[in-house]
C-alpha cells in the first residue's frame, strides 16, 4: 500500500489526506454493510490501483467475501462484463483511468440486462469529475466512489466553497478545498516560525489551524512514516440519479482508526 510515502520516518513530510489503506477500507465497510460478497475489481496495471486491490482483499476475506481480478487492459468491455456474469458478482469496481476504459466498461454493464442489479463503483473517485457526468449522463450517477470532505462543511469551507463555485463555473471537487487546506497550514507555519527548513519541520506537531474540513493537527500514526492529519474526513458518495450534478453521501469514516 501508499500509507507510507517514504522509505523511512521522518519528520520533512506531512499529509493532509487520508492514507490509502484507512479511504480503501471505509470503502470496503461500505460494501459489507450493502451486503456484497462477491466483488469484481476491472483494474489497469498501476502501483496505485494494485495497493487499492490488496487493501480491498485484505479487508474483505476476513468477512467472507471474494475479490475476483478482471484484467482491464487485455478484456474487452464487453468480455468484462460477461466476467461479471459468470463470476456472479454482485458489484464492480473500475480502477482504470477516464475516460476509457472506464466510460466504455460502464455503458456495457449498464446497458446489460444479466446485471441489471450490479453495483458499479470506483472508489478513486472518477465520478466526481464535471467531465464524467458530460461522458456519461445519468449512466454516470449511483457509481459509489471516494470522497475527503466532511458531511456538512462549516462557515470558512461554505464560504471558500461559494467562491471557488464563482470562480470554476461549477461544484468544486474535494481536491480544490484540500489545495486551500495546504495553503492555510503552510501559511500558518512559515507566519508563526519563519521560512527556515528546521523550524518547518519542528512547527508539524505544533500545528493547530481551521481548515475548511474542519481543525487540522498533525499527529504520528502507527505504521505511517510521515506526520499525518487523522481526522481528515473520508466518505463514499455518488451522484444522485435524480439529480447527476449533486452528490449524496452513503458511508463516512475519517483517517484515524
Amino acid at each position: 500500500m501508499l500509507d507510507a510515502l517514504t522509505d523511512q520516518a521522518t519528520d520533512w513530510v506531512a499529509r493532509l489526506a487520508p492514507p490509502q489503506s484507512r479511504g480503501w477500507q471505509v470503502y470496503a465497510d461500505f460494501l459489507l454493510a450493502a451486503g456484497h460478497r462477491r466483488i469484481a475489481v476491472a483494474a489497469e496495471p498501476s502501483v496505485y490501483w494494485a495497493a487499492g486491490s490488496r487493501i480491498l482483499r485484505d479487508h474483505l476475506a476476513p468477512h467472507g467475501a471474494t475479490v475476483i481480478d478482471l484484467d482491464a487492459r487485455t478484456l474487452a468491455p464487453a468480455a468484462v462484463a460477461d466476467a461479471v456474469v459468470e463470476q456472479r458478482a454482485t458489484a464492480v469496481l473500475l480502477l482504470t483511468g477516464i475516460p476509457e476504459p472506464a466510460v466504455s466498461i460502464v455503458r456495457a454493464v449498464r446497458g446489460d440486462p444479466r446485471l441489471a442489479g450490479v453495483m458499479l463503483g470506483a472508489p478513486a473517485g472518477q465520478p466526481e469529475f464535471s467531465s464524467w457526468a458530460q461522458w456519461l449522463g445519468d449512466e454516470g450517477s449511483a457509481i459509489p466512489f471516494l470522497r475527503y470532505l466532511p458531511e456538512r462543511l462549516g462557515p470558512l469551507g461554505a464560504r471558500v466553497g461559494r467562491l471557488l463555485r464563482e470562480r470554476l463555473g461549477e461544484t468544486p471537487s474535494f481536491v480544490a478545498f484540500e489545495g486551500y487546506d495546504t495553503i492555510v497550514v503552510l501559511a500558518a507555519v512559515l507566519g508563526a516560525r519563519g521560512a527556515g527548513k528546521r523550524r518547518i519541520v519542528e512547527s508539524w506537531p505544533r500545528v493547530a489551524v481551521e481548515g475548511t474540513r474542519g481543525p487540522i493537527r498533525f499527529s504520528r500514526t502507527p505504521g505511517i512514516s510521515v506526520w499525518q492529519w487523522a481526522e481528515a474526513p473520508i466518505q463514499v458518495v455518488e451522484r444522485d440519479p435524480s439529480a447527476p450534478d449533486r452528490f449524496r453521501v452513503l458511508h463516512a469514516g475519517m483517517s484515524g482508526p
